[in-house]
C-alpha cells in the first residue's frame, strides 16, 4: 500500500464548479500545498490567484481550456492566456463531435494548436469516454499521442459518466508507456482512486483528494 504522501501526488486537487468562491480556491490551493498533491487545477479565471499561492513550483497550477464543451474556437488564445498568468499543465477537451463525424484533422489540430501555445508544458487531451465506442477511444489516443500530448483523459466530470477502471486499461494499452492516462469524474473514494491506478492511471483528477488521503491515513474523512 501506498503511502498517503504518495497517493496525493499523485492526484489533481480539483475544484471547477462555476459557483466557486475565491474562498473556496484559496482552500484549494491551500490544501494542495498541506498534502501534497500534484496540482491545483483551476477553471482560467483561477489561475493568477493559484499561481501566486503556489509560487514554489509544486504542486502545480493546472487549467483546463474548451472547458467542458470542447467547442471553443478561440482554445489557443485560452491556452496562451493561462500559460501567461502561471499555469504549468494544461487539461483540453477535444471536440467529441468532429472525432465521432471522423474528422480527425481538425481533432488533431486543435490538439497540436494547445501543445504549441503550452510551450513545453505538459497537455493533458480530455477525450470524454462516457460519449465514444471502444474504438473512437482508441482513436482518440492515438491523434493525442501523435500530437505530442503528454496524457490523455477520461472526463472532464460533466458529461454523462466518469472514468472506469475499464476505459483506463483500453487506454493504457492504446497509449502504452509512451504517454500518461489520467482518470477523472467520479473518483471519491480510496477504493475508487486505487482502482484507477490498478488500471495504469497515472494521474488522477478528483475534487475529493483531501477525503481519499484522510481515508488512506485513517483519519476521519
Amino acid at each position: 500500500m501506498m503511502t498517503p504522501r504518495e497517493l496525493a501526488s499523485m492526484i489533481d486537487h480539483t475544484l471547477l464548479r462555476s459557483d466557486a468562491l475565491p474562498a473556496d480556491i484559496e482552500r484549494l490551493a491551500a490544501e494542495a500545498l498541506s498534502y501534497g498533491f500534484a496540482s491545483a487545477c483551476v477553471n482560467p479565471v483561477w489561475v493568477p490567484l493559484v499561481s501566486d499561492m503556489l509560487s514554489g513550483g509544486f504542486p502545480l497550477v493546472c487549467s483546463v481550456v474548451g472547458f467542458p464543451l470542447g467547442a471553443s474556437n478561440c482554445i489557443g488564445t485560452e491556452t496562451a492566456g493561462v500559460i501567461e498568468e502561471g499555469a504549468d499543465e494544461v487539461d483540453m477537451v477535444i471536440p467529441v463531435g468532429h472525432l465521432k463525424a471522423g474528422n480527425t484533422s481538425v481533432v488533431a489540430a486543435r490538439i497540436r494548436t494547445v501543445v504549441s501555445e503550452a510551450s513545453g508544458r505538459p497537455v493533458k487531451v480530455i477525450i470524454e469516454t462516457c460519449y465514444l465506442t471502444s474504438m473512437e477511444k482508441r482513436l482518440a489516443c492515438r491523434i493525442a499521442l501523435d500530437e505530442g500530448a503528454s496524457w490523455v483523459k477520461t472526463s472532464t466530470g460533466f458529461g454523462t459518466g466518469g472514468a472506469t477502471a475499464e476505459d483506463v486499461r483500453l487506454m493504457k494499452e492504446a497509449v502504452s508507456s509512451m504517454i500518461g492516462v489520467k482518470a477523472s469524474g467520479g473518483i471519491r473514494t480510496l477504493d475508487d482512486a486505487l482502482l484507477m491506478i490498478d488500471a495504469g492511471a497515472g494521474r488522477l483528477g478528483a475534487s475529493s483528494g483531501v477525503a481519499i488521503i484522510n481515508e488512506l491515513a485513517g483519519l476521519p474523512v
